[in-house]
This record gives C-alpha cells, structure tokens and sequence, in this order.
C-alpha cells in the first residue's frame, strides 16, 4: 500500500529501525530516534545499491516521489542515479571554489598586502555591500559585462558615482587574478568603457583669505633650499 502523510505522521520509532514502503523500492527508514529518512533501493548492474533522498518531513512526500521517479528515469537509461547524484555534488563544489567570491578573497589576501588600513577597509567595504552580494555566487568564467554593468548600475542608482567606478575597478582586479590562476579567461569590465556615467572630478582645497595667502607665501619662503 502506498504511503500518505497521515500514516507517516502517525509512525512512532520503535526499539529498532524499520521501514515504510511506498513502492518501486521507496521507502521510509524509521529510526529509534525519530528521525524519518528516505531511502531508494535498487540494483545497478547486478549490484544493489542504496540511495539517500533526505529526511521527512524536509523532503515531503510529494517531493520525494518525483526525486524517487527521476532516479529510476536514470537507471533505465542505463545511468546509476547514485554516482549522477555524486558527480553533479562535485560539479557544485567545483563551481563554488571558482565562485567571484572564493577568487576575490584570495585577491584580497594577496593585495591588501602593501595598501593603507583605510584603503584595505573601503575596499573591503566596497565588496561586501556593492559586489558579493550580486555575483559571489557565480563562477567567475561565467560572468559577462551585463553582469558587471548591472552590479555597477545599482550602484550608480544611489548617486555616488564615483564609488560606481571603483567597484568597476576592482572587480576588473579580481577578474585579473582569476585570468592570472586559470580560473577565467576574460576581463569583462574593459568593455564598460563609456558605459558609465562620468564622475565629476573634486575640486582642490584652495585658500581665498588674503590674510592666508600671505602667511603661506611667508611659510614657503622661509624653506631653505636644499643644499
């Protein structure tokens, strides 16, 4: 008999772990300390093999059912669900050493290593709030300039534009270093050029009191030249 929530919800553990089939060799293992896991058998050339497919009520019936049909879709199509399950595991952990992130904190390591503490914490800053949020989690082979103008837009939206161009800047640095270890192989920020809105250029301090321009006229001159 196929299972139902209220069968499933009305299982209590007992001293020792046992099984609930739901068919097609899905089952639910209960264990004595209550937890409810998932569970597929099934025989892959000639062996038998066991696989996870999470734990009740995470994974609800429902949900289960069609993890549980998609893993038979791939037995009979002659692939072991189990080693697909593994190999798309690794494929994310690859992605994600490769991820933005995971390359700009390497980056940060190695250039914040000669810069001033206001500058290490500003770009820092800078990457935190402008930057990881948007494109951390891509690999950084996969990010295109629309990617990049976007992230820089929101920035632009707020009116510093000037801090839009920074964050331009480094993560054309970050590409740079992915390129540098072989985890990319473009920069997509040199196409930006002119993409974004120009920053006005901050006036120098200047002095306007008489009274100050003559004590710093007197103040120069009185500098010896060197010898």
């Amino acid at each position: 008999m196929k299972l139902s929530d209220l069968n499933i919800k009305r299982a209590r553990p007992a001293e020792k772990p046992y099984k609930m089939f739901d068919g097609g060799g899905l089952y639910l293992l209960v264990e004595p300390s209550g937890g409810n896991l998932w569970r597929y058998k099934y025989r892959f050339e000639g062996k038998e093999k066991l696989m996870a497919l999470g734990k009740y009520p995470d994974v609800p019936l429902q949900d289960v059912r069609r993890r549980h049909q998609e893993a038979r879709g791939q037995l009979a199509q002659g692939i072991d669900p189990q080693a697909a399950k593994e190999a798309v595991k690794a494929t994310k952990r690859e992605l994600a050493k490769n991820s933005l992130e995971a390359i700009a904190r390497e980056w940060f390591a190695v250039w914040k290593a000669d810069k001033a503490q206001t500058h290490i914490v500003r770009t820092w800053r800078l990457l935190e709030k402008d930057i990881l949020p948007y494109l951390g989690d891509i690999p950084v082979a996969e990010i295109k300039v629309p990617d990049v103008l976007k992230v820089c837009r929101r920035v632009e939206t707020r009116g510093v534009v000037e801090t839009a161009h920074r964050a331009k800047t480094t993560i054309g640095q970050v590409m740079r270093f992915a390129i540098a270890t072989g985890r990319a192989e473009r920069e997509p920020t040199a196409d930006l050029k002119g993409a974004l809105q120009v920053a006005s250029p901050k006036p120098f301090p200047t002095i306007t009191d008489p009274q100050k321009v003559g004590d710093l006229m007197r103040t120069i001159s009185a500098i010896e030249e060197p010898r």
